[in-house]
């Protein structure tokens, strides 16, 4: 018998591409499952798709369920999608050495955040990792991805963060040099990871394994094929954008570790949450287990193996 799974998720990006490779392939239906996933806008309404039960499994970053921690709405994480943050730092001229964070102080940078505030986040933590006072940047936020795009083409500010399809279009437009890729330098990093509320998790266990051991699946092939056997679904997801710069965006994701694993790292888990703390997002840092059930995951490896 097919089971039904749906999925709300806070946007449709190149870094999710191993969940539509997974439906494309008929990984989900080789395994039972019927998976419908649609994007948010606003994003935030993928909390009230899992209030509703419109959806069983939001998609989206680990902040939020970090930030709603120890509140009313209890949500667990039961696996990700991205293992690397995949961002890059968009700027007008490529510095003359090697990329230092330092390069930041005194500068403006376009930091979108109609879509939460994960890019000013892990920015502004990468910097104070490598002892740069982010607070000599001036960070401008909580517009959209678009707004500052455009923004940024007619001149504003000296850099931009952005995802990496978007970044590779200003480069291959001309009009930016991508000067760090996250991945490169940002190590691990839950990024993108599924969620449902707690309360329901028991009784979503069993399609939440097939889910998973189908999207571990996917991401092995994805991480791993040629870009040219990508297209195709590359060009059906986004054919307003051109394929040369879909697929450069693609092979920079490939190259990273982002596709590596549905398993979440304690570590890089607890690192996030400090960052957060340090910007004041969340009151306390839950730690891994706080958040995580590791119960998906190992179950889904046992029915691999098995």
């Amino acid at each position: 018998m097919t089971e039904t799974l749906f999925i709300s998720a806070t946007a449709h990006g190149l870094n999710y591409l191993p969940e539509y490779y997974a439906d494309h392939a008929g990984l989900f239906a080789d395994r039972g499952l019927s998976v419908h996933a649609k994007a948010c806008d606003p994003w935030t309404g993928v909390l009230d798709d899992l209030d509703s039960g419109v959806a069983d499994i939001a998609l989206g970053g680990l902040w939020v369920p970090g930030m709603y921690w120890g509140t009313s709405r209890e949500l667990t994480v039961f696996a990700q999608l991205n293992h690397q943050f995949p961002k890059a730092l968009v700027m007008r001229e490529a510095p003359s050495g090697d990329f230092d964070w330092s390069l930041l102080t005194g500068k403006t940078v376009l930091a979108p955040g109609i879509g939460g505030s994960a890019p000013y986040a892990i920015t502004a933590g990468m910097m104070r990792e490598s002892g740069v006072d982010s607070a000599g940047t001036t960070f401008l936020r909580d517009l959209s991805t678009p707004m500052f795009v455009e923004l940024f083409k007619d001149g504003l500010g000296d850099a931009i963060i952005l995802d990496i399809t978007t970044a590779q279009i200003l480069s291959d437009q001309g009009l930016g040099q991508i000067v760090v890729e996250y991945a490169d330098v940002g190590g691990l990093g839950p990024n993108s990871v599924y969620y449902c509320r707690t309360d329901r998790f028991d009784e979503l266990s069993d399609n939440l394994i097939r889910f998973t051991t189908a999207l571990s699946a996917a991401m092995a092939v994805v991480k791993a094929a040629p870009v040219q056997e990508l297209e195709p679904l590359l060009t059906e997801h986004w054919p307003q954008i051109a394929l040369p710069t879909l697929s450069a965006a693609c092979e920079r994701i490939q190259r990273s570790n982002t596709w590596d694993t549905v398993r979440i790292d304690g570590d890089a888990s607890d690192r996030w949450m400090r960052i957060l703390q340090e910007e004041g997002m969340v009151r306390t840092a839950p730690k891994f287990a706080d958040l995580v059930s590791s119960h998906i995951v190992d179950s889904a490896e046992l029915t691999t193996v098995g």
